[in-house]
């Protein structure tokens, strides 16, 4: 006991000296700790926003812009990789050798590759390399794709887009308590039921018939066209941004298959052989059987791959996307605040690590195995 109390005075003396060292040495520079710069003009564009943003707004709004990009990469890698995650795991694990080597053959490749230099590849050799705005390539839709993005159909809120916004909580609402209800009914016959299907047809409908009840439409469609050498309506996707998305979903989505086949197979054979037995088909032997049962191997490993994900979308500022880090960086190099735009951006990353384990230990101990 004495000795833990030993080793963590000594790790607080460690940390204050050089605390006080850093104090020092930008006093001596002019510049005490603070966040006040924050509330200043930011004087800069930033290419690609969620939010209302102009160089009349403050850094304080610019790192919330860059935050809001960061959260959009990751929420939307998550899911893809997830999807093509699984499928390659399984594929991995098909019967049909071309299926099984070609799995293989990408999983093996993509995680010995560098993922800094992959993302520079994908910006500098594929997206960059599209048609320019006079050449751009028009899709039905219409969308079109050149070298300053993908740019397609988007939909402009009107005045009815509130009281839509209500309907599609209220849809959203019962589709949980559907699903709750139906996983409750399930755990008491033994016969779980397709909840996913449930939930996305309550919300379907909601959707629908919410749209139909209002007397205008809650959403105009705006169309986008080629204007000189822009593209302007509807929604356009950054290259800097595809390029990221793909670089790490492709990467990390070979890394999750590795975990998703080792769940798979961690199944006893007698398992999926019972399952036959009573007539299930592949899916369902998949769906039914194998899967809640995997569920229990592969969270915890998933979990690092989702934070690994959210982590590495900082190397963004390889391409010049403009996620979080990338604008921190531009404000401290605009104020000389390196020091507190370092400690905020380390502690943003700190808060996604923490929200997503809690998040994902949640889900882990309601599928694991409650030994009695």
């Amino acid at each position: 006991m004495l000795s833990q109390v030993a080793f963590a005075l000594f790790v607080l003396l460690f940390g204050y000296f050089f605390y006080q060292n850093m104090v020092t040495g930008l006093r001596r520079q002019g510049i005490t700790l603070g966040f006040s710069f924050l509330q200043g003009l930011a004087g800069f564009d930033i290419g690609q926003t969620l939010i209302d943003f102009t160089r009349n707004s403050t850094y304080w709004r610019a790192f919330l812009v860059g935050l809001l990009n960061t959260l959009l990469v990751s929420a939307v890698g998550i899911f893809l990789s997830t999807v093509l995650g699984i499928i390659l795991g399984v594929a991995r694990l098909s019967t049909n050798l071309l299926v099984k080597w070609l799995a293989t053959a990408y999983l093996e490749l993509m995680r010995n590759l560098s993922l800094l230099v992959f993302l520079v590849f994908i910006y500098l050799g594929i997206f960059l390399k599209l048609p320019r705005v006079a050449e751009v390539i028009v899709w039905p839709g219409p969308i079109y794709l050149s070298n300053r993005g993908l740019a397609f159909p988007w939909g402009i809120p009107t005045e009815s887009f509130s009281t839509y916004a209500g309907i599609l909580l209220l849809g959203l609402i019962a589709a949980v308590v559907v699903a709750f209800l139906l996983a409750q009914r399930g755990r008491r016959t033994g016969r779980p039921p397709f909840i996913l299907a449930w939930v996305a047809g309550i919300f379907l409908f909601s959707a629908i018939a919410g749209w139909i009840a209002l007397p205008n439409p809650p959403l105009v469609v705006e169309l986008p066209s080629v204007q000189g050498f822009n593209i302007t309506g509807g929604y356009v996707v950054t290259p800097e941004f595809a390029a990221l998305v793909t670089g790490l979903v492709l990467y990390t989505a070979a890394f999750i298959g590795e975990v998703v086949r080792a769940g798979i197979l961690s199944i006893s054979k007698g398992q999926v052989d019972a399952a036959k037995a009573i007539g299930l088909s592949g899916f369902q032997i998949l769906r039914l059987v194998v899967f809640p049962q995997a569920l229990r191997v592969i969270i915890p490993p998933l979990t690092s791959q989702y934070l690994n994900l959210t982590k590495n979308s900082s190397l963004a500022i390889a391409i010049g996307y403009s996620d979080m880090f990338y604008v921190s960086n531009v404000i401290a190099n605009q104020t000389g605040r390196a020091v507190e735009m370092v400690t905020l951006v380390m502690l943003t990353y700190l808060s996604f690590s923490l929200i997503t384990s809690l998040f994902m230990n949640w889900y882990n101990s309601k599928v694991r195995l409650i030994e009695r």
